[in-house]
């Protein structure tokens, strides 16, 4: 299991991406704006090209969350949908929720309530 930790925007978002049977966790804490999300759409790019690549990332201690963010999700669903894998998001409240389901990411991005229940889900969610 790999752990890479990074800290972006003078401390404003977390990003932690570790790997554990064949699956990409990226946790973040904090908030994902321009300025930010550098760090998260590094910790979305592939390790390797793969087919059969899958992501989880968790939004569960993410607190703000503006177009950016939202892109960089979108940009993660396309490529894991490209490589034949799934993408799947976790924990998402308040505003941030909110945001996800205004632009419509949940229609077509799995949300689960926790980690467990993401890593859990034995269906491919296309």
């Amino acid at each position: 299991m790999a752990d890479n930790r990074e800290a972006v925007g003078h401390g404003r978002l977390t990003v932690v991406r570790t790997e554990t049977d064949d699956i990409t966790v990226v946790g973040l804490d904090g908030e994902i704006d321009h300025q930010s999300v550098g760090g998260l759409t590094r910790a979305l790019s592939p390790a390797d090209t793969a087919a059969g690549r899958r992501v989880v990332v968790d939004l569960s201690q993410v607190t703000f969350m503006d177009s950016s963010g939202v892109n960089a999700l979108i940009g993660a669903f396309h490529s894991t949908q490209t490589a034949q894998g799934w993408l799947r998001l976790v924990g998402a409240r308040g505003a941030v929720l909110r945001t996800l389901q205004l632009v419509g990411l949940d229609t077509f991005v799995p949300f689960h309530p926790t980690l467990e229940d993401a890593l859990a889900a034995t269906d491919p969610d296309i």
